[in-house]
């Protein structure tokens, strides 16, 4: 028997794969840094050695994963002297610093993506361009991953991540002489199997893995406040798990800032999430979001270089709002209402951080930094497969982005206080009235949308002069008094559904919801052709042959709905062939038609319903496994107390948890008073829009008229109506355009066009 066990310790035990032979024991007696810090060296296995053309001489990098218990905060990392191994290698000069974010998701997604990331860095090292050199060109990359919640974390992920070496199970600590750790961190050098190639480069992991759930915003203040100042990468690459990068998009978009040094941000094309400004907000040099699916950013435009605020200062300094308003000093239930609309205003406005963040850099003081957009980066990334997944992600998306979008319309002024052109200066005004006209379009969809299908479908159901009925005036006024009831019980039914139940619990009735917008959908669409090309037919036409074709420009209906709409369809066709998605315009306009009123009716109404709920979709929790303690001993010796040893004294078990279940009792109370407070900011602001939506509808049917005008031959006021909200679409969808179009024409064609840019 060991002299260890002899001292009443158990026996030796395997933690993991029987892959790791020779890694330590469970409990043994381990020694702390000179400054107090719990730092361990473990050997993996030699199947996960590499070559010897890739070893590096004196260190250990590629024989041992190094497990650091950090005990500081993020943003005193550095000032408490923790380090990471790129600073014992020679001080290591870090291109690029690839983040990857992940809670729950399991292997299959973390594999996808690494094995995304492993490709772009074999692409690095087989270039040799001075900055990458083959066998060398890895000692230029770190690869970040950031889990949100040690009891979050799926198994199955850490399972994957032990077979690559960079994590070993029953070395974590949960606490070092009564300090608390934050994030357990796992250094290793590893390697990924890829397929049809044999050289495979060496890969450096750093896997930081939280104690507690504090959501995203708090895993990107690990990557920028704790670890970028230590190794003070020039870009920042930040990655969801279960995207996965094309072979060569990290080197495109390293390039990029390479290319244009005014370039403090870039994104490229998401295969999966395409959106259809980017184009247009290049040309202008301000992307209102680079996604943080697939994006980068250099670190110098993110960091403090003057006496000002630095964007990141300003990204982070809200985020307590989002996880204590009680702890940070922001939440008072009566006395400060102010204080109460903020707090909810900027935790649903961080559910857009990265909107945030991009307007922070753009109008950043005294700068001149520009966002980029590059099409020949793409990445590939997972949809939710269930309406009810769907739901929940659009409910953050639309309200994050919507608060987001407030702020920045809000703060334009910061604009003038950057060093940006007088020229670029005006182009970014043109851009904030358009984002602010989108808002308040946004804000009335849930009216307008119904005013269009009521006026239209009103006037299928009346006699016209001129315009011949597809069925007897009886048979229209049933079909429009059924869909429009129909319409009522659906929008109510949805507002119910949306402030009591989870998507996840009312499946079927979104599926139901689903079908009959669409039905109603399918006849608006088909009451608005009808009306569209039979006044195209008797009354354009005959006035054509009448007065010549300079008649069609004195005729309402042409302006009103004819010119709109073809203009509107004309545009969206050439933009897909300009930028080679003809096909995918082709098979999704149709779905995408009816899927509009869907859009409108139940997405808008759960996301607006649900404001109060600033959660990423998931239940946060500060419960989570105990692990081993380290502690001084009465003669003053280190050593490891394993989980299951009882405490010796009861007396002091009996308060230590009597005082646990006061915390928690507190902890209860608190989130009650925050939840309430939340809960009547989203009455409010639900009873807001409902009102000003209702005030709309009321508006235009009781003064404007329900419908088209009798004869073509006058306009009425209900025609005017529409041609608003038609010209409207036809507007937002032409700005968008002109930047396709000039995209296209400055970076594509006039490719010298890229360095007069930066001017």
């Amino acid at each position: 028997m060991s002299s260890d066990q002899r001292k009443g310790e158990p026996s030796p035990r395997w933690y993991g794969s029987s892959i790791f032979r020779g890694v330590n024991k469970w409990l043994q007696k381990n020694k702390l840094t000179n400054d107090g810090k719990f730092v361990k060296d473990c050997l993996v296995i030699e199947q996960l050695n590499f070559d010897d053309k890739f070893r590096v001489d004196g260190f250990r990098e590629l024989t041992h994963m190094r497990y650091t218990a950090c005990t500081s905060k993020p943003d005193n990392f550095k000032d408490d002297s923790f380090n990471l191994r790129q600073i014992e290698f020679n001080r290591r000069r870090i291109e690029i610093l690839i983040t990857v974010t992940m809670y729950d998701e399991d292997k299959t997604q973390l594999s996808r993506t690494l094995c995304g990331i492993a490709k772009n860095i074999n692409s690095l090292c087989s270039r040799e361009d001075g900055t990458w050199t083959k066998n060398e060109g890895w000692k230029k990359v770190v690869v970040c991953i950031v889990s949100d919640g040690r009891k979050k974390i799926n198994k199955s992920a850490l399972e994957y991540l032990s077979t690559l070496g960079v994590y070993q199970d029953g070395i974590a600590v949960e606490s070092i002489i009564d300090r608390k750790v934050e994030a357990h961190i796992f250094e290793y050098t590893t390697r990924i199997p890829l397929e049809n190639t044999d050289y495979v480069v060496p890969i450096q992991i750093l896997f930081c893995l939280k104690e507690k759930n504090t959501k995203k915003i708090n895993s990107h203040r690990w990557i920028f406040n704790a670890f970028s100042p230590i190794l003070e990468p020039k870009i920042c690459v930040l990655i969801d798990v279960g995207t996965k990068p094309g072979t060569n998009a990290i080197y495109n978009l390293w390039e990029t800032f390479e290319l244009h040094p005014k370039v403090a941000g870039a994104c490229g094309e998401i295969v999966a999430m395409k959106g259809r400004d980017k184009p247009l907000e290049h040309v202008l040099g301000y992307i209102t979001v680079l996604p943080g699916a697939f994006s980068a950013y250099r670190y110098e435009a993110l960091v403090n270089t003057n006496d000002y605020e630095s964007p990141l200062a300003s990204y982070f300094k809200d985020e307590a709002y989002d996880s204590n308003p009680i702890a940070s000093g922001t939440f008072s239930f009566v006395k400060n209402t102010y204080r109460n609309i903020k707090s909810i205003f900027a935790a649903n406005m961080y559910l857009a951080e990265d909107r945030i963040l991009c307007f922070e850099l753009f109008a950043k003081r005294d700068r001149d930094w520009l966002l980029y957009y590059n099409k020949s980066s793409q990445a590939e990334t997972d949809v939710p497969e269930e309406i009810s997944g769907f739901i929940s992600q659009r409910r953050r998306w639309l309200n994050g982005s919507f608060f987001a979008s407030l702020y920045a319309v809000f703060h334009f002024n910061k604009i003038w206080k950057s060093n940006h052109s007088r020229t670029r200066k005006i182009f970014f005004l043109i851009q904030i009235i358009y984002q602010a006209f989108n808002l308040l379009f946004s804000w009335f969809a849930l009216g307008n949308f119904y005013l269009t299908f009521h006026i239209l479908c009103n006037t299928l159901a009346n006699p016209q002069d001129l315009i011949p009925l597809p069925w007897d005036p009886s048979t229209g006024e049933t079909i429009f008094i059924t869909l429009r009831w129909i319409y009522f019980i659906l929008v109510i039914g949805q507002f119910i559904f949306s402030m009591s139940n989870k998507p996840q619990s009312s499946k079927w009735a979104n599926y139901i919801s689903l079908f009959c917008f669409a039905i109603i959908m399918g006849y608006t669409f088909f009451a608005g052709s009808w009306l569209t090309v039979n006044g195209f037919i008797y009354e354009i036409i005959p006035n054509i042959k009448t007065n010549g074709f300079i008649a069609i420009f004195h005729n309402d209906n042409f302006w009103d709905m004819v010119l709109p709409l073809l203009s509107t369809l004309v545009m969206y066709f050439i933009a897909s062939i300009i930028m080679r998605d003809f096909w995918h315009m082709i098979l999704c306009i149709i779905q995408y038609i009816f899927l509009i009123p869907f859009y409108v009716n139940v997405l808008n109404v759960y996301a607006f319903c649900n404001v109060h709920d600033v959660s990423w979709g998931n239940r946060e929790t500060d419960e989570v496994d105990q692990l081993d303690k380290i502690v001084i001993s009465d003669e003053g010796e280190i050593y490891r107390v394993p989980l299951y040893q009882k405490n010796n004294s009861n007396e002091q078990q009996d308060i230590w948890q009597e005082d646990k279940s006061n915390q928690q009792r507190n902890k209860y109370s608190d989130a009650k008073m925050i939840e309430e407070s939340r809960k009547v900011f989203r009455a409010c602001f639900v009873l807001f829009w409902i009102f000003s939506n209702a005030l709309l509808v009321f508006y235009v049917i009781a003064f404007v008229g329900t419908t088209l005008e009798q004869s073509f031959s006058q306009r009425s006021r209900a025609s005017v109506y529409i041609a608003v909200i038609l010209w409207s679409v036809f507007g937002l969808s032409a700005f968008r355009f002109f930047g396709c179009i000039t995209y296209i024409f400055m970076y594509i064609l006039i490719p010298w066009y890229s360095s007069f840019s930066n001017s």
